[in-house]
């Protein structure tokens, strides 16, 4: 190596936290958060036939699930990707085909697609979609695990590849957050089900001042612990073993995180989450909801649509609208104080207590 020339090192742990890539990542992101967002598409046209039928019957969301013994879950997340990609329209509530799904979805339409969609229709994530819709119960993640995900989460070796995962995506995500949310005076942040502790750390090496605490359910709490250590931030973030399930919410904090929390969760146990942050924060509490928004009327935008459909196959949940999360927080006795982008799609969602 000649004297003037610089290694190819890579950079310190911590310079996450400060600087930012050359590159934008975005198109990379949605390649992976829309992935199977198609399967989800070909089991509708090739299973269900629905643009067939949904051109001679526009119907509500609750006639579409009668008529094809579908779950309201998957059927909620079809019809906003469809309404995302122009293919359904919405008025009072009844789905209506568009002139472009009328064309080229309908099978008897000299344009039609659906048999060239139909040579794909026994692809293995295709028909998992298929059980998806009837059953309303999430698949196997990435479909290669021979348990759900919520309970491959409680085996070493999935949570650790899981964690290491989200870890990787918070690389990004996480100092967006913490430079788009000012917790200069706030003293103490609880990261529920906070993974590698990730998002606490970027919180922490922002405001020196902040005592931050991951709450997470073993095994994920060790591995938070590692990661952790790893970034030399031990003393300065705690790591609180729990189940978010299970136990009220720790107190003594003035500022509750969800990042990434709800969206894996169908809506009774997302809004049951929310509830128990509200309760343990004090009045006058910040709530951060970090996540991929849908819009208020569930029309997109296409990306969070498509990320959605990944949700629904290997979840719980799905991605919940700004509408949906408003009515939340009015229940649960705290106001709506913005929502502001951070990167890669996602948003933060702040909300006081009252």
């Amino acid at each position: 190596m000649s004297t003037g020339e610089r290694p190819n090192l890579p950079p310190p742990m911590n310079s996450i936290f400060t600087d930012e890539p050359i590159t934008d990542p975005l198109p990379l992101y949605r390649l992976r958060d829309g992935l199977m967002a198609v399967d989800l598409l070909a089991a509708a046209i090739s299973h269900l036939d629905f643009f067939t039928w949904l051109s001679d019957h526009p119907s509500t969301l609750g006639a579409i699930c009668v008529h094809f013994q579908i779950r309201p879950r998957p059927a909620d997340v079809l019809l906003t990707l469809c309404y995302a990609m122009g293919l359904v329209t919405q008025a009072g509530g009844v789905f209506h085909v568009t002139a472009r799904s009328r064309e080229h979805l309908v099978a008897t339409s000299p344009w039609s697609l659906k048999p060239y969609y139909d040579t794909l229709k026994n692809r293995p994530q295709t028909l998992e979609y298929v059980e998806v819709l009837r059953t309303g119960r999430a698949a196997n993640w990435g479909s290669s695990h021979s348990a759900a995900w919520a309970q491959s989460m409680e085996s070493d070796a999935f949570a650790d590849e899981f964690t290491a995962a989200m870890d990787c995506r918070g690389v990004l995500l996480a100092p967006a957050l913490a430079k788009k949310v000012d917790l200069s005076q706030h003293k103490a942040l609880l990261d529920v089900a906070g993974g590698s502790g990730i998002y606490a750390c970027a919180f922490t090496m922002r405001h020196a001042h902040l005592q931050t605490t991951v709450f997470e359910k073993p095994p994920v709490d060790r591995i938070a612990q590692r990661a952790i250590q790893r970034r030399g931030l031990e003393k300065r973030v705690e790591v609180l073993a729990g189940d978010m399930f299970e136990s009220e919410l720790p107190e003594g904090f003035d500022a509750v995180l969800l990042s990434n929390i709800l969206h894996d969760w169908d809506e009774p146990v997302a809004e049951a989450l929310l509830a128990k942050a509200a309760r343990a924060l004090p009045s006058g509490g910040l709530l951060l909801i970090h996540d991929a928004f849908l819009d208020a009327a569930k029309t997109g935008p296409l990306p969070v649509a498509m990320y959605s459909a990944l949700l629904m196959h290997s979840t719980e949940g799905r991605c919940y609208s700004t509408a949906e999360v408003r009515i939340w927080l009015e229940r649960h006795g705290l106001d709506w104080a913005g929502q502001y982008p951070t990167a890669v799609d996602r948003s933060v969602i702040l909300a006081r207590k009252i």
